[in-house]
């Protein structure tokens, strides 16, 4: 590299880095800028200038580094707080906000440091930061009032990494001084300690290859299955008093078993800090720093970094519907209702005994995208699936007659979430196109999945609910009832290309009474694993993206405790083992086979065969993908007699190969088949030009994938 020249147009994380060759394509045409240069006795410093607002890109920012090649580390110091900051803040615009509040490390040219501390508070009479830097003296260091903003700010001399700190706030209007935590925090102590921690987040990054990726999280027509883990609970060191696995040890224990079972991405329940770790990280304190009770969050980004590596993607659950009120925390933060409603019939949740954001308030809405904003950019995450957004979406969710307020329309729809979760979504696709956004969403509001601009909400998938409770109704039934709820299993049709849907077997469906997802099959002890192959057969060949929570693939027979490890030694059992090796195909297939996901979001992907066969209860469907991607017939028996000469219509004559059978031996099943193909006749059946003779095995599903060449009769 030449002296002066620019070396790169892209955001750094605060903190360490190394400094990558990028571009960033932007509204206006490709990004100028300058940086001031200086040079340090042992590293380079960049400081950056943001891109001038009017391109939509607050904090993009140009590097132009003096003897620095491609690779080396350097440090991307955070600048003081701008009018223009504060100005974006409380417009509620401030897309770097992350960047600007919380406590930044600001290294001196002669080697030592400080520490900038900004927060919020607009109700707040006085504002101090203590720590185990100044013996917790809440005089020691008082902050400045930045104006109208209701903004704080100071700089505190030889204070760097590691320190402990809070802010210790009095309220404008009494009451006595309230020490807090601090919203933008990038570390946490460890629970049951409520300190915040300077932290330096400088991480060298080798996921170059897989986050230049386009489709790093899951296209429409790509194939999406998803790992769904708990991070605490995937494994424990029984040997050490049944340990956590810590970030690095999970990293590639994880990976490893992702690996072999095909899944593309791992989902993990939120690992934002929370002091009760039986929330599952659902009740969140610490919106920017990843729980400590498994590493610091240089372990975590080892995490992430080492399973792109291994080609593998991350979503990441944000609980952006509610939060805890312990002390320490959000609520009541300086003295008044600032992150929450003061209404309770708006401010309390009435499930979870937890606190409900102020969406309406900019700043509010600020905070929230940037922690969106913040995993994607600085943690590498691929993809956020957003918790409860049903819960935000209606006034009057869990409440009864008089327990909640109207909107201004007289309605019952949450206007302000509406609005957040929208700009959210935009923010997110703005920045980073590559990624996609989920919402757990329960009810029928329409438009889910859609964008913007035709009056979605503008994520990118929904979870299918409704798919998930008539399975597992379905398969629960004995088997010879289940002939009259046969419409549970065709009942999707209806409404199956409404949305971008993914189709969750989660974390929900194996807790608190439910049972696991082995204990909810009908019959005896052969049946309940027949109908667990039966059901993941179901759920690849539906047309949706995947979603299995751990445990699931190998059969675990008891509910999931999020205090003790999977039952591992399960997988020594061949039943069990026949399982995983079930899910591994099938993931094989679902990645190989461009019919089973090409078409997962379009009506063109999917034709019904037989859905009205109730009295034998079986039911078949084609999976159709781009023109050269062969047809698949799906074939399903919900029962544990099996079928013999079952006649289904295939559009082409000629030899179907057999490429899953649940009920294979190497399951664990009888070995009924189809000897590995069945050839079609030029006999019409089911409205299409040649049919099959099959035989469906009892409780399982069959793939056959068309013959290569030929048009259709």
């Amino acid at each position: 590299m030449t002296p002066g020249s620019v070396m790169a147009y892209c955001p750094l994380a605060p903190g360490e880095t190394r400094l990558r060759r990028c571009s960033r394509r932007l509204p206006d045409g490709e990004g100028e800028g300058a940086a001031a240069v200086v040079q340090g006795a042992a590293e380079v410093v960049v400081h950056l200038l943001a891109l001038p607002r009017t391109q939509a890109l607050h904090g993009v920012a140009v590097a132009v580094a003096v003897g620095v090649g491609v690779g080396d580390r350097v440090s991307s110091p955070p600048m003081p707080l701008t009018p223009q900051d504060l100005y974006l803040f409380n417009e509620g615009t401030h897309l770097d906000l992350y960047r600007a509040l919380g406590a930044h490390v600001e290294r001196e040219a002669e080697g030592s440091s400080s520490t900038r501390f900004a927060v919020w508070a607009p109700e707040a009479r006085r504002v101090s930061v203590l720590g185990d830097f100044d013996g917790w003296d809440p005089l020691a260091h008082p902050l400045e009032s930045r104006g109208s903003s209701g903004v704080w700010e100071c700089r505190v001399p030889s204070v760097g990494h590691g320190a402990l700190y809070k802010f210790h706030i009095e309220p404008r209007h009494g009451g006595g001084a309230i020490q807090k935590a601090d919203p933008f925090a990038f570390c946490a102590e460890e629970p049951p300690r409520t300190a915040s921690v300077v932290w330096d987040l400088g991480h060298a990054w080798d996921d170059d290859a897989w986050m230049a990726r386009p489709d790093r999280g899951g296209g429409r027509d790509r194939p999406v299955a998803i790992y769904e883990v708990h991070a605490g609970s995937f494994d424990r060191v029984a040997a050490e008093g049944n340990r956590r696995l810590g970030y690095r040890e999970l990293a590639h224990r994880l990976a490893d078993h992702v690996g072999r079972l095909g899944y593309t991405h791992v989902e993990l329940l939120p690992v934002m800090e929370h002091p009760f770790f039986g929330s599952w990280g659902y009740q969140t304190t610490s919106y920017f720093a990843p729980s400590r009770r498994q590493g610091d969050p240089q372990d975590f980004m080892y995490l992430v970094d080492h399973l792109h590596r291994r080609g593998i993607g991350v979503i990441l659950d944000l609980s952006l519907a509610h939060f805890p009120d312990d002390p320490h925390g959000l609520g009541r933060f300086d003295g008044s209702c600032l992150y929450e409603h003061a209404d309770p019939r708006r401010g309390r949740h009435p499930d979870w005994a937890s606190l409900c954001f102020n969406y309406g308030r900019r700043e509010v809405a600020c905070f929230l995208t940037n922690v969106a904003l913040f995993w994607l950019e600085v943690y590498h995450a691929d993809g956020l699936r957003v918790d409860g957004v049903a819960s935000m979406l209606y006034l009057d969710y869990s409440r009864r007659p008089g327990e909640w307020v109207p909107n201004e329309r007289g309605g019952r729809e949450d206007l302000e979430a509406v609005a957040f979760l929208r700009r959210l979504n935009e923010a997110v696709y703005l920045r980073h196109p590559a990624v996609q956004t989920y919402a757990e969403e329960s009810t029928a509001w329409p438009l889910v999945s859609r964008p913007t601009s035709v009056g979605g909400l503008g994520f990118g998938y929904k979870w299918d609910m409704g798919w998930m409770h008539d399975t597992l109704a379905h398969l629960s039934r004995a088997p010879v009832h289940r002939r009259f709820h046969h419409r549970e299993l065709s009942f999707r049709g209806l409404y199956a290309w409404s949305e971008n849907f993914v189709l969750p077997l989660s974390h929900d469906e194996v807790v608190h009474g439910k049972r696991s997802l082995l204990g909810r099959m009908g019959g005896d002890r052969w049946q309940r694993l027949a109908g667990l192959r039966l059901l993941l057969g179901w759920q690849y060949a539906q047309p949706g993206k995947k979603l299995l929570f751990m445990g699931g693939e190998w059969g675990s027979w008891g509910e999931w405790d999020h205090e003790a490890a999977l039952d591992w030694a399960l997988l020594d059992h061949p039943d069990h083992a026949g399982l995983a090796r079930w899910v591994a195909d099938l993931n094989r297939a679902y990645r190989a086979l461009g019919a089973l996901h090409e078409g997962d979001c379009e009506t063109a992907g999917f034709r019904w065969v037989s859905c009205d066969d109730a009295d034998q209860s079986c039911v078949a469907f084609l999976r159709l993908g781009r023109p050269g991607s062969p047809e698949v017939l799906c074939a399903f028996n919900f029962t544990p007699v099996p079928r013999h000469g079952y006649r289904l219509g295939v559009p082409r004559p000629g030899a179907w190969r057999e490429v899953l059978n649940g009920d294979a031996r190497d399951y664990g099943g009888s070995g009924l088949g189809n000897l590995g193909a069945s050839e079609a006749a030029p006999e019409p059946s089911h409205g299409l030009g040649a049919s099959l003779e099959l035989a469906l095995p009892p409780l399982a599903a069959i793939f056959l994938v068309a013959p290569a060449e030929g048009p259709p009769p």
